[in-house]
């Protein structure tokens, strides 16, 4: 187990749990729609020196997946160009799909992951200790799991 505070160290964890990975390879995000693509989006900057192409695939839908691209001033952005998941390294499957109102089932995703060819490394992104609380963390082959906690003040 290894702990890191704040965005930077979200981050950093998402990064070491790439580390074995080769640059250039493909990483796939899958997660609801609207609020998992901002952290996405957000882990693919992490990496944005790695030559890696990403996409992302709302609710686990495989022809739904979309390529995520750079764009100067905005950072990696999704767009209506489609994404070939099937032959991605990592699976980055993100906790908003664990959650009954915005996600999809396990079945779904664990569908999806079977499509890949060969043995991709499958990454949860979760917050607030989802993929436990939803018994995705016995149901999900995860190689490396990355629980984050949020607080927030209003002052």
């Amino acid at each position: 187990m290894e702990r890191a505070d704040g965005i930077s160290g979200l981050t950093k964890l998402f990064r070491g749990s790439l580390a074995d990975i080769p640059d250039g390879s493909s990483v796939v995000f899958i997660g609801s729609e609207a609020v998992c693509p901002p952290f996405a989006q957000l882990m693919a900057y992490s990496v944005r020196d790695r030559n890696m192409s990403f996409g992302f695939g709302a609710r686990a839908t495989w022809d739904k997946c979309r390529k995520m691209s750079w764009v100067d001033g905005a950072g990696f952005q999704i767009g209506n160009e489609s994404f070939d998941p099937s032959k991605a390294s990592v699976v980055v499957v993100l906790g908003g799909l664990a959650m009954p109102k915005f996600g999809c089932s396990v079945r779904d995703v664990n569908s999806f992951i079977s499509k890949i060819a060969g043995s991709p490394k499958i990454v949860g992104l979760g917050f607030m200790d989802i993929f436990r609380r939803s018994g995705w963390d016995k149901e999900v082959r995860f190689d490396v799991s990355i629980n984050a906690t949020m607080s927030a003040d209003i002052i």
